[in-house]
């Protein structure tokens, strides 16, 4: 069975950092778009960034751009999201999730998200 496994959420104060990681269970992934999105108390989920495991190509929300940083390590099938700066506006669970073609959404497969906190 295919499965994302998001692991580093946390609770930190405004302007901290968190590293979040997906561990994909398949390397059949190693041709998709692996994305993170997000969704807050009370709101719709939203794109947060994404990278063509093939390529390298990232993307990202306007609101997270210059602060947050994604990556993938094709060795361990892992793919990170840095988030630096931190505002509690980034309060959230944070999902990883994958497609072979949408780069902002909607994914067919997603993990089970990890909760950031952000304190301000």
């Amino acid at each position: 069975q295919v499965q994302l496994v998001e692991s580093g959420g946390g609770l930190v104060q405004a302007g901290a950092s968190l590293r979040l990681s997906c561990l994909a269970s398949e390397r059949t992934f190693s041709s998709f778009v692996m994305g993170w999105s997000r969704q807050a108390p009370g709101k719709e989920r939203e794109f947060v960034a994404a990278i063509r495991w093939n390529g390298g190509s990232t993307y990202y929300a306007d609101s997270v751009k210059g602060r947050f940083t994604i990556s993938r390590d094709k060795d361990k099938n892992t793919v990170y999201l840095q988030m630096n700066s931190l505002k509690p506006e980034d309060t959230a669970v944070y999902y990883c999730a994958a497609d072979r073609i949408r780069v902002t959404g909607p994914y067919d497969y997603w993990g089970q998200g990890t909760q950031v906190t952000v304190s301000s």
